[in-house]
C-alpha cells in the first residue's frame, strides 16, 4: 500500500502569500508524519491544471523550513477554506466545481439561514435554537422583540463578530444599540427613540443579508458576555467525539465574545461556576451541550455530505439552557490554548489526521 498523501487546501490571506494557520499547518504535518500520512499545503492558485500538479508547500521537520515542491494531486483533501471576498475565494469555487470527484475529508456548509432552517425543522433541536429570521424590513425586528427583550443584527455570513449589533429594549420607546462594525471595531453604544430605529438598523444592514436573532442572556456579574465553543471531530474510527469545549469572555463594552475581537478564553467549568451551583448541574449542562453538538453534527452532515469537523457556538443562559447561536465548519483551534486545555488543543490538531488515516483505508480496502 502506498504511503497516503493528505493535502491541506487553503487560501493565501494577500498577495504576498502569506498563510493565516502557517503554524497549524506544520503542527499537523510534523505529527502526520508520526503516523504515516504524507501532508504537503497548496492553494487554488497553485494548481496546474494542463500539468495536473501541484507546486505545493511542503515542511521539513528536521530542517524547519518551508519549501516548494511539485507534487500530484493527493489522495484526500482537507478543506480550511474560509468565506472571503477576493479573486482568491472565487478560485476556490472553480476548483471545487472543477475537481469535485476528488476525495474531500469536508464540504462547504451552507449560509446561517439555511443551517437555521434545516435544524429548525427537527424537533429534537427546536428548543435549542433561538427564534431567528431574515431582517427584511422592521416588522421582521418587531415581531421578535414582542417576545424578547433583545435582538441581535447579524450578517448571513461571516465569522469572527463582524458586523454584528445587539438591539435592547430599555424603554417603551426607547432602545440601546451597541455592536461591532465589520472591521470588528466596537461602536459606542448609543440610545435611541423608537421613530429613528428603523433608520439606525436599516443603515446597518444596507443592501447586504443579515439575520435577526433572539437575544440570550449571556451577562456575567461583571457585564461582560461570555458563550462556549464546542469542537466535534470525526475520530480514528469515522464516528464523531467531542474533542474540547472552552468558554470565551468578551472584553469591556463587546457584545461578542470573539477571541479576533479581543476576548479571551477560560475552561468550561470556570464560567458555569458563576451561575451553575452544583457540580451536578454543571455536569447535566455539559452532558446535553456535548449530546447536542454531536447529534447536529450528524444532522448537518446527513444534508451537506462530508464532514470532518464542526465548531458549535453555544449560549447558555442562567437557567442552564443551552443554545446554538452558529455553526462553524472551519474551525480555529487556539481557544484551547488560552483556557489551558493543551490535551484537546493536541487532540484537535491530530483527529482529523487519524481520520484521514481511516478514510484511506477503508477506501482502499473497498476497492
Amino acid at each position: 500500500m502506498s504511503k497516503p498523501v493528505l493535502g491541506i487546501l487553503t487560501l493565501y490571506m494577500n498577495e504576498k502569500k502569506q498563510l493565516e494557520e502557517r503554524h497549524i499547518y506544520q503542527k499537523m504535518i510534523v505529527e502526520g508524519q508520526k503516523i504515516g500520512l504524507d501532508i504537503f499545503v497548496f492553494t487554488p492558485m497553485d494548481v496546474y491544471d494542463e500539468k495536473k500538479m501541484i507546486y505545493s508547500l511542503n515542511y521539513d521537520p528536521k530542517t524547519k523550513r518551508w519549501s516548494r515542491k511539485w507534487r500530484s494531486f493527493p489522495h484526500l483533501i482537507f478543506d480550511r477554506c474560509r468565506i472571503q471576498k477576493s479573486k482568491r475565494f472565487e478560485q476556490l469555487v472553480k476548483f471545487r466545481s472543477r475537481y469535485g470527484n476528488l476525495t474531500f475529508l469536508n464540504r462547504p456548509l451552507r449560509d446561517k439561514w439555511t443551517i437555521y432552517q434545516l435544524l429548525s425543522r427537527k424537533p429534537r433541536f427546536k428548543p435549542h435554537l433561538p427564534e431567528t429570521a431574515i431582517f427584511q424590513n422592521m416588522s421582521d425586528v418587531y415581531k421578535i422583540m414582542r417576545s424578547h427583550p433583545s435582538v441581535y443584527i447579524k450578517p448571513m455570513q461571516g465569522t469572527g463578530g463582524r458586523g454584528i449589533l445587539r438591539v435592547d429594549r430599555i424603554g417603551p420607546e426607547t432602545y440601546l444599540l451597541q455592536g461591532r462594525r465589520l472591521n470588528r471595531q466596537i461602536i459606542p453604544a448609543q440610545k435611541v427613540h423608537k421613530a429613528k430605529l428603523g433608520l439606525h438598523l436599516l443603515r446597518w444592514k444596507a443592501k447586504k443579508r443579515y439575520l435577526v436573532q433572539q437575544g440570550i442572556e449571556i451577562k456575567l456579574p461583571n457585564g461582560r458576555v461570555h458563550d462556549y465553543r464546542m469542537l466535534v471531530q470525526k475520530n480514528g474510527s469515522g464516528r464523531w467525539e467531542v474533542t474540547g469545549c472552552a468558554g470565551r469572555v468578551g472584553p469591556p463594552r463587546s457584545v461578542t465574545s470573539n477571541l479576533h475581537g479581543g476576548g479571551h478564553a477560560v475552561s468550561m467549568s470556570t464560567l458555569l461556576k458563576q451561575f451553575a451551583q452544583s457540580e451536578d448541574k454543571r455536569a447535566e449542562i455539559r452532558r446535553t451541550a456535548e449530546k447536542l453538538s454531536l447529534d447536529i453534527a450528524a444532522a448537518l452532515e446527513a444534508n451537506y455530505g462530508a464532514l470532518c469537523e464542526l465548531a458549535l457556538d453555544l449560549a447558555i443562559d442562567p437557567g442552564g439552557s443551552v443554545y446554538v447561536l452558529e455553526v462553524n465548519p472551519k474551525p480555529a483551534r487556539e481557544v484551547f490554548i488560552q483556557s489551558g486545555d493543551s490535551d484537546a488543543y493536541h487532540t484537535a490538531i491530530v483527529r482529523p489526521l487519524e481520520y484521514a488515516l481511516w478514510m484511506y483505508k477503508q477506501r482502499a480496502a473497498s476497492s
